[in-house]
């Protein structure tokens, strides 16, 4: 999962990416003959026509690129990446909702990971490039995505309720053709909702306490998402217990980790 490539910068991206658009605006259409989409799920294939946000590797918008591009492995290692964010939603007993990834997705499908995971889109209101506004980008992003994934209104999830702890920068394959390759803002809510799990996108959802998450990951028949396994053994315990008391002192991180 390392992120060792060489260095990535606008001009590199953009000489080396035909398909980046230097712009943030306009959409990305995927041609229906698109043989790396032949056989997969006709939803999920629209979504791969999504605007993801592409990036130097200090976090600086270059452009936008569509979600198929950002996430095919031959682009991914030359070095094309692209923001995204993750999700950790605890009810009021402190128990962390997960979900499982529907057996539809392209990327990870039938994994479990944290209560959601996407990217902010290249439109307006997801977007930024300083730090404040990128933040705020994923916010709305994380709110919009809580609903279609898994139902939760937005009344339920307020803005300023998310709390940003940091960005990790990784890659990771998923298959030989699909992969990640993200900065991922990582946030934290604390809320009770209702929810109730879109099947294309969520095969599963369900709460769990930090004994029950170490043995979910105790069962080789589950398979795990590989940035939650990196947050899990690298800082989400930590967080998850100082939830109640002193969780101010890991927010608004301003260096990017890279793992």
């Amino acid at each position: 999962m390392s992120t060792a490539t060489q260095t990535i910068t606008a001009e590199n991206v953009i000489r080396l990416f035909p398909d980046v658009n230097p712009s943030l605006a306009g959409a990305h259409k995927v041609p229906q003959d698109d043989r790396d989409l032949a056989g997969y799920d006709e939803e999920q294939i629209r979504l791969m026509e999504e605007v993801c946000i592409v990036l130097d590797e200090n976090d600086v918008p270059i452009g936008s690129a569509s979600k198929k591009v950002c996430h095919l492995m031959k682009n991914i290692d030359e070095g094309l990446l692209h923001r995204a964010f993750s999700v950790f939603l605890f009810n009021s007993d402190n128990q962390l909702l997960l979900q499982q990834r529907a057996s539809e997705k392209i990327t990870f499908p039938d994994m479990w990971t944290n209560t959601c995971c996407s990217h902010p889109l290249g439109i307006p209101g997801e977007t930024g490039s300083e730090l404040s506004e990128a933040v705020q980008g994923v916010r709305r992003a994380a709110q919009r995505k809580l609903d279609q994934e898994l139902g939760i209104q937005a009344k339920q999830v307020p803005l300023d309720d998310f709390r940003f702890l940091t960005r990790i920068h990784y890659k990771a394959p998923s298959d030989g053709k699909w992969g990640e390759h993200e900065i991922d803002y990582i946030l934290i809510i604390k809320a009770d909702v209702d929810h109730q799990a879109n099947p294309n996108e969520v095969r599963d959802a369900k709460y769990v306490s930090q004994d029950e998450l170490k043995s979910m990951f105790q069962d080789s028949s589950l398979k795990f998402t590989p940035w939650f396994k990196l947050i899990c053994n690298t800082m989400l315990f930590e967080w998850w217990n100082h939830l109640d008391t002193d969780l101010d002192r890991y927010t608004n991180e301003t260096q990017i980790r890279r793992m």
